[in-house]
C-alpha cells in the first residue's frame, strides 16, 4: 500500500488492519470470545539451536492474520438467496441437533426427529401408505430415521420428481419439494408406476430408482456415522450453513462488534524460520541419516481419496473415469511411483545395515470413481509389490454431499441421486482411527509416519522425506512441515508461524498452514500489478508431512470438531454433473472439506511471556526447507490445448526430473545440457529424457558415487533401472535403456503363499566403462510422443535387459545403431571391441556368487556422509 495511513479491513469476524510503516505490509486481526470457532489449541515441536534454523523468510516486521475455517464463498463472488433465512435455519437445526444430542439409543433419536415439522408434515400425513412401502422395501429403523434426516435438513428434494408436492415451506422455491409419502400413495399397487414400467415388489418405485435409494442411504448412513461428532448429517448441514451464512454484512457487524470489546485476543501470522537442507548441508545430512536409521520406526500414509477431476484421466478401453493413482506417468501408475520411491528408502537401509525393513503403508480411498477398487485391484495384479497384504491398510472414505452455493441446498443427479464427493483429505485422522489405522501401526512396531500426496511425483528426492522424518523422530516432534518456495498464484496454501495470545495473557505458538482458498479473506491476494506480495513472504504448503502416530489418534478420537480439522467450504469452483436427462450441469458449489495438515492446529505450545526471537527451535511443529523442484511437483491437472502454462501439469512435473537429473549429473563430471524455464517448452519436448531408478540413491550423495565423467547430448534418452550400476566415461548420443528384472532383489513365496521382495539377493547389474553409445535415438518429431507418460517414438537405441541376477559390462567399446543385449538369468554378458568389431561374451555366474553377483557396492556411513566402496569379487 502506497499510503501510511492506516487501512481498515473487514472480513469475516474480525478487524483487519493494515499499515505500511516498512516496505513489509503488515496486518493485525483482533477478535473477541464472541468467535466460538477458534478453539485450535496446538503444541508446536522443539527443534536443535536457533542457529540451525536460517530463515529464507527474513522480514523486519510480521503480518498478523486471524487463522479459522470459515467460508471460503467470499459474498461479492456468492450472494445467498435473497428471500432465504440463513439464521432461522441455522436455528431450527441446531435446536433439533440439540435434542438429538440429549438421545442415548435410536428409538430416542427417530422420536425427536419425527417432531420436527418438516418430517411430521412430509410423513405422518400419509403413514399407512407408508409404513406399507417401508416393509415392501425391507428399510430398518436406522434407514428410516437417515431418510427423516435429510427431510429435516431440508433436502427432501433429492428423493426426485417421483415425489408429489407437499407444504411450501419456503417461498422462493417453486418446486415445493414432494412429500414421500405422496410419493408411495400414487404407486400403483397392481403394478407399474403409472406408465406400465412395473415397480419393485408391486409399487410404482422403478428398479432404477430402488438401486439409487440403495446406494443413497448407504451414503447418508456414512455421512451420519462419520460426522457424528459435528452431529450426523443435521450437523452436517449446520456446518454447511453457517459457513455460507457469513455474509459481508454479518462479517462487519461482527466486526464492529469485535472492535467495541475491551477483552480480546490477538492472533499474529509471522513467515516461519526453517531449517533449510540446500544451505546448512552438513545438518541436512545428518538429519537424514537420522531418517534412514529411524526406518524402521515409520509408517507410510497415501491419501488417495481425492477425485482428480482437474486431471482429466479415462480408462481409454471402457471409458470411465480415473483417480489420480491410476495416472500413467513415466511408465508406471503414480501409486507404483510412490511404493517405488518407499522401496529405495528400504533398499539404502538394506544396503546399510543388512537387514530388510519393509514399511507398512496405509492408503486412504474413496468410493469417487471406483478409486477403492482400483487400487485394490493394483495392489492385487503386482501382487502387493512384494511387500505382503498384511503390510497394507486400506481404508475408504466416506462421501459427502455436494451444496449449492446459493443456499445450502444438496444438488442432485436424479431421483435418490445426490452428487457427492470425497471430504477433504482431513478425514484422514478420524477415519484412521475409526478403522483402526493407529493400532494397525503400533501392532507394527511404528511411531511415526511420513506423509505424502500421489500428484506430488517429487516428494521423495533427495534428502526431503528422510530429513523430515529423522528429524520428527529425533527430536520427539509432533508435527512437521516439508516446505519450500511458493510459486505466484499457485493452487497451494501456506505454511505460517502462527502467534496467539489468549484472554488470560497466555501466548500460543505452532506452525500451522492457510489453504489458498482462504487468501481473499486474510487480504492476501497475488497482485501482478504490484511489486509486492504478501504471500511471498510465506512458503508453500506442500501436504507432505511427519506426525508422530500417537499424538495425531489423540486428536483423532476426541469425538468432537478437533477430529475433523481445517473444515472449510470452498464454493469457488463449479460443480459438474449430468442429470438423468443426460444434460451437463455446471453450478457454483462445493462441499464441507477438512485439510490434514490442519491436525497441525492442536499443537500449540504455550509460553508465559511473548517469544521474539528462536520460538521455533522449542515447538512441537517444525518445518524444513529446500529447494522447490526437490519438494513438490505436481501431475495434478492436465494440460488443455494451447495452453501456455506447464504449472501443476503431467508435462510440467516431468520438466522438475529433468532439471533434478541435471543437478545430479552435472556434479559428477557429465556435460549435460541445461533445462531452461518452462515457456521454453511448452511446443517442444524436454531436451532429454533421463530417467533413474531412485534406488540408485535415493540420497544423491549416494546416486553421485556410481557415475563419473563422460557427456550426454542434446536429444538423448537414459533410462537406468538397476540399482548395481557403474558409469564411468560414458559418451551418450542417442538412447540408452537399461533394464533389470531384479532391481532391488529377487522374490520368493512365503508359507502364507505371498510373493515377498528379499533386497540384495541375485540384483541385475551393469557397468559401462570408456563405453561411446551413437544412436538416432528418440524421434523428436513424432507427433505421438508423450513425454511424460514415456511413451515416445525411437529410431534406434541400446537397450540392455537383464533376466533375474543376470549382469552386464561393457568396456572400451563403441555401440553405434540399433543393439539390444538381452542377458539370461545366471549369466554375465561383456562386450568389448573384438578384431571385427564388436566381441560379446556370455558365461554362467560361479554358483558361489549367484547370490551376491561377482561384484556390489558397499555402503558405509562415515560421519555424516554416506560413502561406497566397489568390491569385486
Amino acid at each position: 500500500m502506497a499510503s501510511s495511513a492506516p487501512v481498515l479491513q473487514q472480513h469475516n469476524n474480525f478487524l483487519f488492519t493494515f499499515s505500511s510503516k516498512t516496505k513489509n505490509t503488515n496486518s493485525i486481526f483482533f477478535f473477541n470470545s464472541y468467535n466460538s470457532s477458534l478453539n485450535c489449541v496446538t503444541k508446536p515441536l522443539a527443534s536443535t539451536s536457533s542457529s540451525l534454523f536460517s530463515s529464507p523468510f527474513q522480514t523486519s516486521s510480521r503480518p498478523l492474520i486471524r487463522l479459522t475455517r470459515v467460508s471460503t464463498a467470499a459474498v461479492e463472488y456468492v450472494p445467498p438467496a435473497p428471500d432465504f433465512d440463513f439464521h432461522k435455519e441455522i436455528a431450527r437445526l441446531k435446536a433439533l441437533k440439540s435434542k438429538l444430542d440429549n438421545c442415548t439409543n435410536l428409538k430416542d433419536r427417530i422420536r425427536v426427529i419425527d417432531s420436527d415439522s418438516r418430517v411430521n408434515s412430509f410423513f405422518f400425513s400419509h403413514k399407512n401408505s407408508f409404513s406399507r412401502v417401508l416393509e415392501t422395501l425391507h428399510l430398518d429403523e436406522f434407514e428410516v430415521f437417515l431418510l427423516k434426516c435429510v427431510v429435516a435438513a431440508g433436502q427432501q428434494h433429492v428423493f426426485g420428481d417421483v415425489c408429489t408436492e407437499f407444504e411450501q415451506k419456503r417461498s422462493s422455491l417453486k418446486s415445493a419439494l414432494y412429500a414421500l409419502a405422496e410419493m408411495i400413495e400414487n404407486w400403483d399397487v397392481n403394478g407399474g408406476n403409472g406408465g406400465g414400467g412395473g415397480g419393485v415388489n408391486g409399487y410404482g418405485i422403478g428398479t432404477e430408482e430402488h438401486e439409487a435409494l440403495r446406494s443413497m442411504l448407504k451414503i447418508i448412513g456414512e455421512v451420519e456415522r462419520f460426522y457424528d461428532c459435528i452431529g450426523g448429517i443435521i450437523g452436517y448441514q449446520i456446518m454447511v450453513l453457517e459457513l455460507l451464512a457469513l455474509s459481508t454484512s454479518e462479517r462487519q457487524s461482527l466486526s464492529h462488534h469485535s472492535n467495541k470489546s475491551l477483552k480480546r485476543e490477538i492472533i499474529e501470522i509471522h513467515p516461519p524460520r526453517a531449517l533449510d537442507l540446500s544451505q546448512d548441508l552438513e545438518y541436512a545430512s545428518q538429519a537424514a541419516i537420522w531418517g534412514i536409521e529411524g526406518l524402521p520406526n515409520l509408517g507410510e500414509i497415501y491419501p488417495l481419496g481425492g477425485s482428480a477431476d482437474r486431471l482429466g484421466l479415462v480408462d481409454p478401453d471402457s471409458g470411465e473415469c480415473l483417480p489420480a493413482a491410476m495416472l500413467p506417468y513415466c511408465g508406471r501408475t503414480l501409486l507404483e511411483g510412490l511404493i517405488r520411491d518407499l522401496q529405495a528408502r528400504e533398499y539404502l537401509y538394506f544396503k546399510l545395515y543388512g537387514k530388510q525393513c519393509i514399511t507398512p503403508v496405509a492408503i486412504m480411498t474413496s468410493a469417487a470413481k471406483s478409486n477403492h477398487e482400483r487400487v485394490t485391484s493394483l495392489c492385487e495384479e503386482l501382487h502387493w509389490f512384494g511387500r505382503g497384504r498384511s503390510n497394507f491398510k486400506l481404508f475408504e472414505q466416506p462421501l459427502v454431499p455436494a451444496v449449492s452455493a446459493e443456499d445450502g441446498q444438496w444438488l442432485a443427479s436424479g431421483p435418490f441421486k445426490p452428487v457427492c464427493k470425497p471430504g477433504g483429505h482431513g478425514v484422514i485422522w478420524k477415519l484412521a482411527y475409526n478403522e483402526g489405522v493407529f493400532q494397525w501401526f503400533y501392532d507394527h512396531g511404528r511411531r511415526g509416519a511420513t506423509v505424502r500426496q500421489v500428484s506430488n511425483v517429487v516428494a521423495s528426492t533427495d534428502l526431503t522425506l528422510l530429513a523430515l522424518a529423522g528429524l520428527g523422530l529425533r527430536q520427539g516432534k509432533k508435527l512437521g512441515f516439508a516446505s519450500c518456495k511458493r510459486n505466484a498464484g499457485a493452487t497451494e496454501g501456506i505454511n505460517v508461524l502462527i502467534e496467539k495470545k489468549n484472554l488470560e495473557g497466555k501466548w500460543t505458538y505452532g506452525i500451522s498452514c492457510i489453504e489458498y482458498t482462504e487468501f481473499d479473506k486474510f487480504g492476501m491476494t497475488d497482485n501482478s500489478l504490484s511489486s509486492y506480495s504478501l504471500q511471498a513472504e510465506f512458503p508453500a504448503n506442500t501436504n507432505i508431512l511427519y506426525v508422530d502416530l500417537p499424538s495425531a489418534e489423540i486428536v483423532a478420537s476426541s469425538n468432537d470438531e478437533t477430529s475433523l480439522p481445517g473444515m472449510v467450504l470452498n464454493v469457488k469452483k463449479a460443480i459438474t454433473y449430468v442429470d438423468q436427462f443426460g444434460s451437463k450441469h455446471s453450478v457454483p458449489g462445493g462441499r464441507l472439506e477438512c485439510t490434514m495438515q490442519n491436525l497441525a492446529d492442536n499443537f500449540f505450545n504455550t509460553r508465559s511471556s511473548r517469544c521474539y526471537d528462536g520460538v521455533e527451535d522449542g515447538l512441537d511443529t517444525f518445518i524444513i526447507y529446500n529447494e522447490r523442484k526437490k519438494v513438490t511437483s505436481s501431475a495434478k491437472k492436465k494440460r488443455r490445448h494451447g495452453d501456455k502454462s506447464l504449472h501443476q501439469t503431467p508435462d510440467g512435473s516431468l520438466l522438475d526430473i529433468m532439471r533434478n537429473a541435471y543437478d545430479i549429473l552435472s556434479h559428477c563430471e557429465i556435460k549435460i545440457p541445461k533445462i531452461e524455464g518452462n515457456e521454453k517448452y511448452v511446443d517442444s519436448g524436454p531436451p532429454f529424457l533421463i530417467l533413474l531408478h531412485p534406488a540408485l540413491g535415493p540420497i544423491w550423495e549416494v546416486t553421485r558415487q556410481k557415475f563419473h565423467r563422460g557427456s550426454i547430448s542434446r536429444g538423448s534418452e537414459l533410462q537406468i533401472e538397476v540399482a548395481e550400476f557403474l558409469w564411468r566415461d560414458v559418451q551418450l548420443d542417442g538412447s540408452l535403456i537399461i533394464l533389470a528384472e531384479n532391481v532391488l532383489g529377487s522374490t520368493t513365496i512365503d508359507e502364507n503363499g505371498e510373493t515377498i521382495l528379499q533386497y540384495g539377493k541375485r540384483c541385475g547389474r551393469c557397468k559401462l566403462e570408456n563405453v561411446k553409445i551413437l544412436n538416432d535415438g528418440i524421434n523428436w518429431n513424432s507427433k505421438e510422443n508423450l513425454y511424460w507418460k514415456h511413451d515416445v517414438q525411437r529410431f534406434e537405441a541400446v537397450k540392455v535387459i537383464l533376466h533375474g541376477n543376470a549382469e552386464f559390462e561393457a568396456a572400451d567399446v563403441m555401440l553405434q545403431g540399433n543393439h539390444v543385449f538381452e542377458v539370461p538369468n545366471g549369466y554375465k554378458m561383456k562386450i568389448t571391441t573384438g578384431d571385427s568389431g564388436l566381441a560379446v561374451e556370455l558365461k554362467p555366474i560361479e554358483n558361489k556368487l549367484m547370490e551376491c553377483g561377482s561384484w556390489f557396492w558397499n555402503y558405509k556411513i562415515m560421519g555424516k556422509h554416506v560413502q561406497l566402496e566397489l568390491v569385486e569379487l
